[in-house]
C-alpha cells in the first residue's frame, strides 16, 4: 500500500529536563551527557537518527544544557592537539561528531511538558514529517528504530510510533497499545492505555521512545488542554491524533530499550555496551564473571 510521501529529513530531540533522578551528577551537567562507555547518551540517539537518513537534528534545550551544543560543535584546540600527538583515530572520531548533520538548537524557556518541548520546534520543522526521539533514551535495534519507523511511514503515509513487547510485570509502567494487526510487525493503534493494571492491559505492546509525526501534530499540541501537573504531554496529543486519523505502531525487530532517565536502565545500558565495546569487552566480561553475586 505504498504512498507518495515527503521525505523524513528532520528529528526533534527534547533535552530540556532537569534530570533530577540523577542528582547530584546532573547538577552541573545535562543528564543527556552522562556517558555510556565513551559516548554521551544523546550521541547514541543522534547517530541512530543519522543512520536512518536524517539530515537536520533539532535539539530542544534549556538554560543549563550548553554542554550539548559544545559536544556537537567543532573543538579546534582539541583537534590540533590530537593531530600534533599523532592520535589519528581519536581525531577522526572527534571530527565525525560535528559532521553528523545540520544541528539546530531551540530553547524551551519553561518546563511545560514533553509535548510543549516538541511544540517549540514547530517553526523549524515546518510542514515536513519528522521524528521525535528523547535525548535520554534509545533502542538498540537492527535496523535502528528510526529507520523502521521511516519505512513504515513511507508505506502507510501516516504517523508511526515505536512499539516493543514487554513482560507482564512491567505493563503498569508504560503506555500499552490496543491494536489491530495490519501486516507483519505493523499494527493500527486503536487507543493507548497509560500504565494499565497488568491483568487489564489490552496487549503487551508498549509504545514509547521514538515517534514519527506529520505536521498536524502541532495544531493538536497548540490546542491541547494541560494534563497531569498542568503540563502539555505528548501522550495526550497522541490520543487526540488517534481520534482524528490512522496511527500505526511498529513492533521493533531485534530491539532492546534503554530508558537512561532510570538509574537501573542506565546501568544496564552501560553494562551491555561495555560488554560489546572492543576496548572493554574482554577485561570487563572477566570482571563481571569474577563477581560473587
Amino acid at each position: 500500500m505504498a504512498n507518495s510521501s515527503k521525505k523524513v529529513r528532520k528529528v526533534v530531540i527534547p533535552a530540556a529536563g532537569f534530570g533530577t533522578r540523577f542528582l547530584p551528577a546532573t547538577k552541573a551537567q545535562p543528564k543527556e551527557m552522562l556517558p555510556i562507555v565513551d559516548k554521551p547518551i544523546i550521541q547514541y540517539v543522534v547517530e541512530q537518527a543519522v543512520e536512518a537518513g536524517i539530515e537536520e537534528i533539532i535539539i530542544v534545550t534549556g538554560w543549563h544544557k550548553r554542554a550539548i551544543e559544545d559536544h556537537f560543535d567543532k573543538h579546534f584546540e582539541l583537534e590540533a592537539r590530537l593531530e600534533k600527538d599523532g592520535k589519528s583515530q581519536q581525531l577522526e572520531e572527534i571530527r565525525k561528531i560535528s559532521e553528523l548533520g545540520n544541528f539546530v538548537y531551540v530553547r524551551q524557556k519553561e518546563p511545560l511538558g514533553n509535548g510543549h518541548a516538541v511544540l517549540v520546534a514547530k517553526d523549524i520543522v515546518g510542514d515536513e514529517p519528522f521524528l521525535v526521539m528523547w535525548g535520554d533514551e534509545f533502542f538498540k535495534a537492527d535496523p535502528v528504530a528510526a529507520k523502521q519507523l521511516i519505512e513504515a511511514y513511507e508505506e502507510y503515509n501516516a504517523p508511526v510510533i515505536a512499539g516493543i513487547r514487554i513482560e507482564k510485570k512491567d505493563l503498569s509502567k508504560y503506555g500499552i497499545a490496543d491494536v489491530t494487526p495490519v501486516a507483519g510487525n505493523i499494527f493500527k493503534i486503536n487507543k493507548i492505555v497509560e500504565k494499565p493494571d497488568p491483568d487489564r492491559a489490552p496487549s503487551n505492546l508498549a509504545t514509547h521512545g521514538s515517534y514519527l509525526f506529520t505536521h498536524d501534530i502541532f495544531e493538536i499540541l497548540e490546542n491541547l488542554k494541560p494534563g497531569m501537573d498542568g503540563e502539555i504531554w505528548i501522550a495526550d496529543a497522541i490520543d487526540e491524533l488517534i481520534s482524528k486519523r490512522d496511527v500505526y505502531a511498529v513492533e521493533l525487530k531485534n530491539a532492546k530499550y534503554y530508558d537512561c532517565g532510570s538509574k537501573v536502565s542506565y546501568l544496564k545500558a552501560v553494562v551491555d555496551h561495555g560488554l560489546a565495546h572492543e576496548d572493554t569487552n574482554g577485561e570487563f566480561r572477566a570482571y563481571l564473571k569474577s563477581l560473587k553475586l
